[in-house]
């Protein structure tokens, strides 16, 4: 028998306890509970993972599209199977955890459209000794609700009222096809290596990916070496943003709300046409541009840095991946020659790849970054603040905002993102951004998942592992203790960008940031912080541009920035020439 209980601080929760019978199937449920069928032709290895029901009165889509941290979200329900067999029914009751209504018995009754999903969770025997069951990224991204092998059900109508006695069963009679991986082109090559370092750590083959786009004329001169332009962020299917032919004129307008733009789409296509035509043209710097493929059973994205909880992979990268890369592709290979940016968590490992490697990379371009300074996690203090929910005052205490648009309305709360990640998997297992920065940052538990920074349910701050964060991955915490050792390997690399009304209130942790970096001496940082006003998220310094085109040029922003600079970090002797044919 195995006993699961669901106990919330402050919170009085009685009589809700779920008991499992042989055959593993909750039977303890609300007057009115969904049940879901395990479907009979899984394997027992294939039974472990997170089983969800989600309703919705939205018929514009799938409920497993729309779930999310905005007002429109509908409501989804979780929780962990382990142990069960194929052919089990699973019952979502008072047990399951839900977003953005805690409990099912609490739903409206009503008219919904009900679907069910079983997200599979795979076991893993770590080098580190610790066995743990996670979500394995099968080329999607680590999407919850479009992973390859996933099983879900056909959205039904369902009259639905938690007062009467009655159950639904569900079939999950669907199944998320593969990815279909991309093929190389003349320019764009995909390449897929399997790393020793991550093999060894999580205790199976691990391989890292990349989309490596090539020069003009690489073919024409085959003695040429190139520079390395590594763009990091969210996991890529393809090297986005570069298009060989133009807009398609069949592409039917799509209107961008966040950006009050018609036919956003075309805008999309047009800037990836005219970044082909400035790539291929006679004046842009040849670089060998490239996107790496680094998801992880956590996130999407593995940080590009050295994680008790996610592995190796900032090794893995800079001295796994990066050779491969140059060595297939004729890259120069020395630490001069390459640079990094990226926008929000690429703007994070631009930053932090350039501060743990300094003699690997020769510039950091970090657009909106992820809070660099954990003074400035997003509007909490980690080191100050008790509760990252609430802010308390003596009669009263005020939820933090979390999401805000160009003009300060606030569509999301700290403690409503928290709520819907709990929802979508425990231990830090959500794939969602609070847990894969809880998962990159903590030490490791006795359970052997991430230890929390705070309590999932009610945001109190553990202040302990608040501190291993500051010693470990507050960047500029990390540069402002080492700046005698770090600052000469630095001065001149360092450049932030970010709209002073980020959407994630990002621009708070930059702010500290620059305050360091301008105080410093010996050397002086000699770098750039710029901030866009009224800028959102993913601004990236070009003040010619509206946002909602800016961070559309990434690529040929920042290759052309970096390649006028590199004459002045180059050393003695560098082929500064050659690879500018």
């Amino acid at each position: 028998m195995q006993r699961i209980l669901y106990h919330f601080q402050n919170r009085c929760v009685k009589g809700i306890i779920a008991v499992l019978v042989a055959s593993m199937i909750v039977i303890e449920m609300a007057a009115q509970g969904l049940v879901v069928q395990i479907p009979t032709d899984l394997t027992e290895t294939e039974v472990n993972g997170r089983m969800f029901v989600m309703l919705s009165r939205d018929d514009s889509a799938e409920p497993r599209f729309q779930i999310n941290d905005g007002p429109g979200t509908q409501l989804i329900f979780g929780i962990d199977v382990e142990g069960a067999s194929p052919g089990d029914n699973i019952t979502i009751g008072s047990q399951a955890f839900g977003y953005p209504i805690e409990r099912l018995v609490d739903v409206p009754p009503g008219d919904y459209t009900v679907q069910a999903l079983f997200h599979k969770y795979e076991v893993f025997n770590r080098g580190d000794g610790h066995t743990v069951v996670m979500p394995m990224d099968r080329g999607e991204g680590q999407q919850w609700n479009r992973v390859p092998g996933n099983r879900y059900s056909t959205p039904e109508k369902l009259s639905f009222d938690s007062r009467k006695k009655s159950l639904k069963i569900m079939h999950l009679d669907n199944e998320i096809p593969q990815v279909v991986p991309p093929e190389d082109t003349k320019y764009i090559k995909h390449i897929k290596m399997k790393s020793e370092l991550l093999s060894k750590f999580w205790g199976r083959p691990i391989y890292l990916g990349a989309h490596v786009l090539l020069p003009e004329g690489y073919d024409e001169h085959p003695d040429v070496k190139y520079p390395l332009a590594l763009m990091h962020g969210h996991f890529p299917k393809d090297f986005g943003g570069f298009r060989t032919v133009p807009p398609d004129p069949d592409l039917k307008p799509v209107y961008s709300a966040r950006f009050d733009l018609d036919g956003y789409n075309l805008i999309v296509q047009q800037e990836a046409y005219d970044f082909y035509k400035l790539w291929t043209g006679p004046d842009f710097p040849r670089v060998l541009a490239v996107l790496v493929q680094h998801a992880t059973p956590f996130y999407d994205d593995s940080y590009a840095v050295n994680s008790e909880n996610v592995g190796p992979y900032g090794d893995a990268i800079t001295y796994e991946l990066l050779p491969y890369i140059e060595e297939q592709f004729r890259g120069i290979g020395e630490g001069w020659s390459r640079f990094t940016y990226g926008g929000s968590t690429g703007g994070w490992e631009a930053l932090a790849v350039q501060v743990k490697y300094p003699d690997e990379y020769n510039g950091c371009y970090a657009a909106c970054p992820d809070p660099i300074d954990f003074r400035a996690y997003c509007l909490v203090d980690l080191y100050k603040d008790k509760n990252a929910y609430y802010i308390d005052g003596e009669f009263k205490k005020t939820e933090r905002p979390a999401h805000r648009d160009y003009l300060g309305n606030v569509s999301s709360t700290m403690r409503e993102n928290n709520m819907r990640e709990l929802a979508l998997g425990t231990k830090s297992r959500s794939g969602q951004q609070w847990d894969i920065w809880e998962a990159v940052y903590s030490p490791v538990g006795d359970d052997g998942y991430p230890m929390r920074i705070w309590d999932k349910y009610t945001g109190e701050i553990n202040h302990e592992v608040a501190d291993y964060w500051k010693e470990n991955y507050d960047l500029a915490h990390i540069m402002k203790t080492n700046w005698d050792v770090l600052g000469p390997k630095l001065e001149g690399k360092l450049h932030l960008y970010c709209g002073d009304m980020d959407n994630y209130y990002l621009n708070n942790a930059v702010y500290l940031t620059e305050e360091f970096l301008e105080s410093t001496s010996d050397p002086y940082y000699n770098g750039e912080v710029d901030y866009g006003d009224r800028a959102e998220h993913c601004w990236n310094g070009d003040h010619t541009q509206p946002n909602a085109i800016s961070r559309l040029r990434y690529h040929r922003y920042f290759i052309q920035k970096w390649a006028k600079e590199v004459q002045s970090r180059a050393p003695k002797g560098a082929d500064l020439a050659s690879w500018r044919y």
